[in-house]
C-alpha cells in the first residue's frame, strides 16, 4: 500500500462528500415513511410541528424529474401576430390587420415562419409599398427609409426579445409559486416548454402561465350615457325578430315577446352595468352586443368588460357582471413598484395592496381628484377585478384590488404583478399531466432495470475475471453511489432518461477494468511477476481509457448544451457517470489490487 496514501485519502474524501450530500435524501425518505405510517391527524400534527425541518430536508434532497414524481408538462407559444400588431401601434390600419391575419392562417397551415409570410403577403398586395410606414424605432435605426427586409429583421429581433422576456417572467412566477427544480426552456422561434414537477393544481398553473399581467386603470362609463344605452339595448331586443323566429312562428305577438338578450342576461339596476350572466352565457351575450346596430348605439369612447370573479345568483348559479368602462387607459401596471396581500380590517377579506412610483402617484392623484364619487375600474388581462367609487383624492399612489376569490388568488395576483407583464400573450399548445402513481411505477421500473443490469454485469465479471471481477463489482457499486452523490451535490434532477444514463454507465464503467485486466493477463503471459504485470497493465491501458471517456464526456456536454427535456436528463447522469467510473476504475480498483497483491498475492487472479 506504500505510495497509495493520497489515493486512499481521495477515496475517503469522495465517499464522505457523497454521504454528506445524500444524507438529506435518506433522512427525507425515512421521514416520509414514518409520516405514512401515522394516522391523518397525527401526520398533520407532525408536519406542523416539524414544518421548517421538513422543508429544509426537502430542499436538499435529490430532486426527481416530472416523469418520476408527477407534475405538469406545458408547451406555450408566444402570440407573435398580436405582438407584430401591437408594435405598429396607432399606425396600424385595416390592410395591416388583414395581412397579419392571412399570414397567421398560412403559418398555422404550412408551419412556415409567420414574419416571412407576413412580409410576402404584404408585398403581394402592393409590391411598391413599404412596411416602414407602420414601424418606427430610432434606437434600432428603423425609419421611414427602412426596407421591408430590414423591417423583417427588426420584427424577428423583437420576437426573440419577447420570447426571452417571457421565459424570464415565467421563471419568476414559477419560482414565487414554489415549484422545486422547474424546467423552462426555449423551443424553436416562439415556443416555451415548461415542466413543473410535483404540481397538482392544473387550473391555477394555467392561469399563472398564461396571465399577461396587463394591469389597467380605466374610468367607468358616463352614468347617464351608459344608462340610456342599456335602455335602448333592451328595447331593441324587445322587438327583435330573426329568420329562425319567422320560420318557426306565425304568431307576430309571440315573436314580439321574445327577447334573446334577456334569455341570457339578467338586467341590473346599476347605471354602470348591462346585466348579469352565467359563465356559459357570456359568449352569447357578447355576440348579441357585437352587431352593427348595437355598436352604433354604444356611447363614444365606451366599451364593456366582464367582471373577473362571479357573484352568487338566487338559483345558486354564479353570475358575472357586464360593466361599462371607458376605452381610454388612464394608467398601466408599469407604474406599480410594490404589491402585497392585505386583509380588510373590517371583514378580514383578502385584497391586493399596490404602491406606485412617483410618476404613477402624480397621475393617480390627478385621476382620483377629478373623479370623486365616480367608479374607477381596475382591469387585469381584460377583466374587471373591482370598480370602487373614489371617495377622495389619492395622492400617495396607493390603491387596492378587491373582489378576489380567496387568499390563493390574491397571492397569485401579487406574483403576476411583481413578475411583470408578458410582452405578448401566451397560448397553451400542449398540456400533459403525469400522475404520482405513474411516477412511482417509473421509479420502480427504473430501479429494477439498474439492479438487473448491475447483477448481469457483476456475474459476468466474477465468472470471467475471478478476483479482479469481484474488485470491479465493488467499484461499480460505489460508482452508482457516487453518481447519485454528484447529482445531489450539483442540485441536478434525476429523470427517467437519467436512470437510463445510469444503466448505460453500469455497462461503460467496467470497460476500463476490462482493458486493465486484459493487459495484466497479457503481461503475465510474458512471464512478468504479479506486481510488474499490474503496474504495466494499468500504465498501458491508461491512454485508451482516458481517450474513450473524455470523448464520451464531450458528447454528453454537447447533448446537455443543445438538448431539451429528456436529453438533458440523460446527459447529466452520463457526465456524472463518466467522472465516477473513471475515479472508481483508476483509483479504487488500483488501491484494492495493490493491497491484495502485496498482502495476499495467492488470492489475486484475473481469469
Amino acid at each position: 500500500m506504500q505510495g497509495n496514501g493520497f489515493k486512499i485519502g481521495s477515496i475517503v474524501a469522495f465517499l464522505a462528500l457523497t454521504i454528506y450530500y445524500l444524507l438529506p435524501t435518506i433522512q427525507w425518505t425515512l421521514e416520509q415513511n414514518y409520516i405514512d405510517d401515522l394516522s391523518p391527524s397525527e401526520a398533520a400534527e407532525y408536519r406542523e410541528e416539524n414544518g421548517e425541518d421538513l422543508e429544509e430536508l426537502r430542499a436538499n434532497t435529490l430532486s426527481l424529474g416530472l416523469d418520476l414524481q408527477g407534475g405538469m408538462h406545458v408547451t406555450l407559444e408566444v402570440g407573435v401576430p398580436q405582438l407584430v400588431q401591437e408594435l405598429a401601434g396607432e399606425n396600424a390600419d385595416q390592410l395591416l390587420t388583414d395581412v397579419i391575419q392571412t399570414a397567421r392562417d398560412q403559418s398555422i397551415e404550412t408551419g412556415e415562419d409567420f414574419i416571412d409570410l407576413m412580409v410576402a403577403e404584404f408585398e403581394s398586395r402592393d409590391p411598391d409599398a413599404r412596411l416602414s410606414r407602420y414601424y418606427r424605432n430610432d434606437a434600432m435605426d428603423i425609419t421611414r427609409r427602412s426596407t421591408n427586409e430590414e423591417i423583417a429583421t427588426y420584427l424577428k429581433n423583437q420576437r426573440e426579445s419577447a420570447l426571452e422576456r417571457a421565459i424570464e417572467i415565467i421563471r419568476t412566477r414559477v419560482d414565487r409559486y414554489g415549484v422545486t427544480e422547474p424546467s423552462i426552456v426555449k423551443q424553436g422561434q416562439s415556443r416555451i416548454v415548461v415542466e413543473l414537477p410535483g404540481v397538482e393544481d392544473k387550473e391555477r398553473v394555467r392561469n399563472l402561465l398564461k396571465g399577461t399581467a396587463r394591469l389597467e386603470f380605466r374610468l367607468a362609463a358616463d352614468a347617464n350615457e351608459f344608462s340610456s344605452f342599456v335602455d335602448q339595448l333592451y328595447t331593441y331586443y324587445d322587438t327583435y325578430q330573426d329568420a329562425d323566429a319567422d320560420s318557426a312562428q306565425t304568431d307576430s305577438a309571440a315573436q314580439s315577446q321574445f327577447n334573446p338578450l334577456e334569455e341570457v342576461l339578467v338586467p341590473a339596476q346599476s347605471p354602470y352595468l348591462v346585466g348579469y350572466a352565467t359563465p356559459e352565457d357570456t359568449a352569447r351575450v357578447m355576440d348579441l352586443l357585437r352587431t352593427q346596430d348595437i355598436q352604433r348605439m354604444m356611447p363614444r369612447n365606451t366599451t364593456v368588460m366582464w367582471s373577473a370573479n362571479p357573484l352568487p345568483g338566487q338559483s345558486g348559479q354564479d353570475l358575472y357582471q357586464l360593466i361599462g368602462v371607458r376605452t381610454q387607459i388612464e394608467l398601466t401596471g408599469e407604474v406599480i413598484e410594490a404589491a402585497s396581500v392585505q386583509f380588510d380590517p373590517a371583514t378580514n377579506v383578502p385584497e391586493v395592496s399596490m404602491s406606485m412610483n412617483s410618476e404613477g402617484a402624480r397621475k393617480w392623484g390627478r385621476i382620483t381628484g377629478a373623479n370623486i364619487g365616480k367608479p374607477v375600474a381596475i382591469v387585469l388581462d381584460g377583466y374587471v377585478f373591482s370598480y370602487p367609487n373614489v371617495q377622495t383624492k389619492i395622492s400617495n399612489g396607493r390603491s387596492s384590488i378587491t373582489g378576489l376569490d380567496g387568499v390563493q388568488e390574491a397571492e397569485d395576483l401579487v406574483n403576476i404583478l411583481l413578475s411583470g407583464a408578458l410582452p405578448a400573450p401566451l397560448e397553451i399548445l400542449e398540456e400533459r399531466t403525469v400522475g404520482a402513481t405513474l411516477g412511482a411505477e417509473s421509479i420502480s421500473a427504473g430501479l429494477n432495470s439498474v439492479l438487473v443490469g448491475l447483477g448481469i454485469v457483476a456475474i459476468f465479471m466474477i465468472v470471467y475475471y475471478r478476483t479482479g471481477g469481484g474488485i470491479a463489482d465493488l467499484a461499480l457499486l460505489l460508482n452508482i453511489i457516487f453518481i447519485l452523490g454528484i447529482l445531489a451535490a450539483f442540485k441536478a434532477t434525476l429523470t427517467l432518461p437519467g436512470i437510463a444514463g445510469i444503466v448505460l454507465t453500469i455497462g461503460m464503467a467496467v470497460d476500463a477494468n476490462v482493458l486493465i485486466f486484459d493487459r495484466i493477463r497479457e503481461e503475465q503471459r510474458t512471464g512478468k511477476t504479479m506486481k510488474a504485470s499490474i503496474e504495466a497493465g494499468y500504465s498501458n491501458a491508461m491512454s485508451a481509457i482516458i481517450d474513450a471517456n473524455v470523448t464520451t464526456f464531450f458528447v454528453a456536454i454537447i447533448l446537455f448544451s443543445f438538448g431539451v427535456g429528456p436529453i438533458k436528463g440523460f446527459a447529466v447522469t452520463l457526465m456524472a457517470g463518466i467522472v465516477a467510473s473513471l475515479f472508481s476504475a483508476i483509483v479504487i480498483t488500483r488501491v484494492i489490487v495493490d493491497y491484495l497483491s502485496q498482502n495476499k498475492p495467492s488470492t489475486v487472479t484475473f481469469g
